[in-house]
């Protein structure tokens, strides 16, 4: 009875923590160089809760640690897991929502040194993880964008920019976002 109290319990707690995230491609983990720029709180909360919203990630206060930005990751972090896209190429999604809020969606190119969108979404959702619905659209979870033809110069250096995953759950007033650093090759 204890054994089975205690499983009901840790998978209820688990599972209360959960609210979505991207499981590919691989997105930016936070790592020491986020732990000294964020803080160990920041850190603590993105990594004890990887698909919790933004709003439950506290800073150090430091001006290089945007939250809104990849989350506050470092990219530094992250230098070893640099994607390689060609322009036209189709990107597969998979997201995982095991407690959904409903709300706008886009998966956009982000000029990393600007926090800015680089073009259009290149795939939007007005309505995306409606709690709602008794099962989610598989287009909630799975997904393709197609990358940009008309980049130029623009995301050829790693760190340049990511492809961001942003997700605000309008009634739950909740923010998640996950990046994924690439560059685009010839």
């Amino acid at each position: 009875m204890r054994a089975s109290t205690f499983l009901t319990s840790t998978f209820f707690a688990a599972t209360a923590l959960a609210h979505g995230n991207i499981v590919s491609p691989p997105v930016r983990q936070a790592g020491a160089v986020t732990q000294q720029v964020c803080g160990a709180q920041a850190v603590s909360a993105l990594t004890t809760d990887i698909t919790g919203p933004l709003e439950n990630v506290a800073s150090n206060g430091s001006p290089d640690c945007n939250i809104f930005l990849c989350k506050g990751i470092q990219f530094e972090d992250n230098q070893n897991n640099v994607q390689e896209f060609a322009a036209g190429e189709q990107v597969d999604f998979a997201a995982e929502i095991p407690i959904p809020h409903e709300g706008p969606c886009n998966v956009s190119v982000v000029d990393l040194a600007t926090n800015t969108l680089v073009g259009q979404p290149l795939i939007s959702f007005a309505s995306y993880a409606d709690e709602a619905l008794a099962q989610l659209p598989l287009n909630n979870t799975q997904f393709s964008v197609t990358m940009p033809t008309d980049l130029g110069t623009q995301c050829q250096q790693p760190g340049e920019c990511a492809l961001q995953w942003f997700w605000f759950g309008t009634n739950a007033q909740q923010t998640y976002e996950d990046c994924v650093d690439f560059v685009m090759t010839a």
